[in-house]
């Protein structure tokens, strides 16, 4: 059984590959950096691929399951991501799938009716949230509610949100999203939030781990794309903030604000709202704090820091963001904004 590695910067290989999975209603997904096949009289029979830690684009021909071609291809994958110094990788999959992904270690995090998020290796989704509990001193007798942000940057409509949260609970958790992929990057995210919230005794700032709004669990939030996986990851998503964080955690309430802008950000709003009920969590969601009849929202922020309307922003930020946003480290991301189309 021969593992072929994929040339990923020639378009014929990567063709092959995608008009494979096209054949099993996969798409080959962005963010790949590891592709493998094997090939039966020089057909893809079976093919998987990788994107740092996360397991991506698996599929094997029907007629070849069975054969151990599925774990052995998989092995394959799960050691280049060992080699590359990934000690904890993550699998989107089919719920079909699961048994193939367990029998090569992997272990469930959650599931939907159509997908699972599996895991191995040093860490753990136990082990994360055993730590948060350790780090932030979060007891489980205290009545709690829960956000999950990612503040690019921190806005009064945000503070606004968190200020009405720790007025009406003992004690809110905020979870700041902690991927790298906003203009804004997180460590940056993470002390504005701590800076903006630092009149909120019972308010605890908590990086959002890899099981909240990650590449693994939420890829379409940063794509900011609308597609049949859509729906799969937000209640994916969803069931992960109950199950795992709400039930762990004692949190019996999540706030969120209206979203009249992303599409994305509404669906996942809707999803939270179906799903997070069924494990005791009520979802308040808050009308957006506005400003000049216009919900303020970090994409404003932004758009007005890419056409360097500086002053303008005092109206939108409070004076912790807006002084890192006239700092040196500030006008660098200015700069990256002017130069940049991404949506976040």
């Amino acid at each position: 059984m021969n593992i072929e590695k994929v040339n990923l910067s020639n378009p014929f290989e990567k063709k092959e590959v995608i008009d494979f999975l096209a054949g099993f209603d996969l798409k080959y997904d962005d963010n790949i950096d590891y592709t493998v096949v094997i090939r039966e009289n020089d057909k893809i029979i079976a093919t998987a691929s990788k994107g740092k830690n996360i397991v991506k684009c698996f599929a094997i021909d029907k007629t070849h399951q069975g054969e151990g071609i599925s774990g052995a291809i998989l092995t394959n994958v799960t050691n280049k991501m060992f080699d590359q110094g990934y000690l904890h990788s993550m699998v989107f999959t089919k719920t079909s799938n699961q048994d193939i992904f367990s029998g090569i270690g992997y272990k469930e995090v959650a599931h939907t009716d159509k997908v699972i998020l599996m895991e191995m290796g040093i860490n753990s989704i136990d082990k994360t949230i055993n730590k948060i509990k350790k780090d932030f001193n979060i007891k489980n007798e205290t009545q709690k509610a829960m956000l999950v942000m990612n503040c690019n940057p921190f806005t009064y409509g945000h503070q606004f949100l968190i200020e009405k949260a720790a007025a009406e609970n003992e004690e809110v958790l905020i979870f700041v999203v902690q991927e790298d992929k906003s203009i804004f990057p997180f460590k940056i995210r993470y002390d504005l939030v701590k800076k903006g919230t630092a009149h909120l005794p019972n308010v605890k700032v908590i990086p959002g781990t890899e099981y909240i709004i990650s590449s693994a669990t939420f890829p379409n939030y940063f794509l900011r794309k609308e597609d049949d996986s859509l729906m799969e990851y937000t209640k994916l998503d969803a069931t992960i903030a109950g199950k795992q964080f709400g039930e762990k955690l004692g949190i019996n309430k999540r706030y969120i604000g209206e979203e009249p802008y992303c599409p994305v950000t509404k669906k996942y709003n809707d999803a939270l709202m179906e799903i997070l009920p069924e494990y005791g969590m009520e979802v308040i969601l808050v009308p957006r704090k506005e400003l000049h009849h216009t919900a303020i929202s970090a994409s404003i922020v932004r758009e007005k820091l890419k056409e360097g309307k500086i002053e303008e922003l005092k109206e939108f930020v409070p004076s912790t963001t807006f002084d890192f946003l006239i700092s040196k480290e500030g006008k660098e991301i200015e700069e990256k904004l002017k130069n940049s189309n991404s949506p976040h």
